[in-house]
């Protein structure tokens, strides 16, 4: 009977010891690689924000520069908010 539990119990040992913590090593890094990385739709998303803000920040140096020609010290007024 021993003889027969040891032959059963060898490769349930084997496989706890060697081969579950392998697997898991590998199942939960290709995981956590797959999160890591932006699917198709939102690296789309992502690159027309991104160009989206380039233009708007040319927009902002232009109309900065406007500003910096008709009013010099526009920017140590504040917001015209507070003027009101």
């Amino acid at each position: 009977m021993t003889g027969i539990v040891a032959i059963i119990m060898a490769p349930i040992i084997v496989f706890l010891v060697i081969v579950a913590p392998i697997w898991l090593l590998l199942y939960y890094g290709t995981r956590r690689r797959e999160a890591n990385t932006l699917s198709a739709d939102h690296q789309h998303i992502l690159n027309d924000m991104t160009s989206m803000l380039e233009r708007m920040e040319g927009r902002i140096g232009t109309l900065e520069k406007i500003l910096d020609g008709e009013d010099p010290r526009w920017r140590e007024k504040g917001p015209a908010l507070d003027r009101l």
